[in-house]
C-alpha cells in the first residue's frame, strides 16, 4: 500500500487531524465536522492545510 499519513489543519475550526491521504470515504473533522477530504479514486482531494506528513514505511 503506497501512501502517506498527514495532519490537516481543520480551516473552520483550526482542530489537527491525521488521515491517510488515499481516504476511500470522505473524512469529517471529529469537532465540527466540516469535510476534509473527499475520495476521487486516487489521491484524495483534501480541504485544509497540510501541517505534517508520515511517510509510509
Amino acid at each position: 500500500m503506497a501512501g502517506s499519513f498527514v495532519t490537516v489543519a481543520c480551516p473552520d475550526c483550526e482542530n489537527e487531524q491525521t488521515l491517510f491521504e488515499k481516504a476511500a470515504s470522505e473524512v469529517a473533522c471529529a469537532v465540527c465536522g466540516h469535510t476534509l477530504a473527499t475520495p476521487t479514486g486516487g489521491k484524495a482531494t483534501i480541504e485544509g492545510e497540510v501541517t505534517d506528513v508520515a511517510e509510509a514505511r
